[in-house]
C-alpha cells in the first residue's frame, strides 16, 4: 500500500553502538525477525565488547537467539553499501558520519539508554534490558512500517 511506510524501506541496514554487545545486536536481530529475507541487516560497534548474557536472556524471551553473536567493530565488517546506518550511541554516530564522506549512506541517530549501567537485583537489571529491547522494537516497527499480518 503506497504511503504507509514512514520512510523508504532500505534494503541494507547497519545498526551501530559502542561495543556491539547489547543495543546494536538486539536491534539487528529484531529487524531480521520482523522482515525475514526482506532486509539485509548487520550490526557493529566502535569497539568490540564481550557477549552479554543478559542480552541473550531477554532476546530469547521474544524468540531471538543471540547465543552465537560475537561483537565486531566497523573495521571488522566484510561489507559496505548499506542504505541506512542507525546509530544507538553518540560515539557510534560520530563514526557513522565519517562513512558519509565516502559512501552514499543515510545515518539516523536513535538515542538509546545503555542497560549495562543498571544496578540492583538480577530482575531489576533484566528489566532495564527489557526496556531497551522493547523501546527498540517499537522504534523499528514504526521506522520500517511493520504491520502485523492477520492470523490464519
Amino acid at each position: 500500500m503506497p504511503g504507509t511506510a514512514p520512510a523508504a524501506a532500505p534494503g541494507a541496514v547497519l545498526f551501530a553502538c559502542g561495543m556491539n554487545a547489547v543495543r546494536s545486536p538486539m536491534a539487528a536481530a529484531m529487524l531480521a525477525q520482523l522482515f525475514p529475507g526482506r532486509v539485509y541487516v548487520k550490526s557493529c560497534g566502535v569497539r568490540a565488547g564481550e557477549p552479554d548474557p543478559f542480552v541473550e536472556a531477554v532476546m530469547s524471551e521474544i524468540g531471538c537467539d543471540l547465543a552465537r553473536h560475537r561483537p565486531k567493530t566497523f573495521e571488522d565488517l566484510d561489507e559496505s553499501g548499506f542504505d541506512l546506518v542507525v546509530t544507538l550511541a553518540p560515539e557510534a554516530h560520530h563514526k557513522a558520519l565519517e562513512m558519509t564522506r565516502t559512501d552514499a549512506v543515510e545515518v539516523e541517530y536513535w538515542p538509546t539508554p545503555d542497560p549495562t549501567l543498571a544496578t540492583g537485583s538480577r530482575e531489576q537489571i533484566l528489566g532495564a534490558y527489557r526496556g531497551v529491547r522493547d523501546g527498540l522494537m517499537g522504534r523499528i516497527k514504526k521506522r520500517f512500517g511493520w504491520a502485523a499480518t492477520p492470523a490464519g
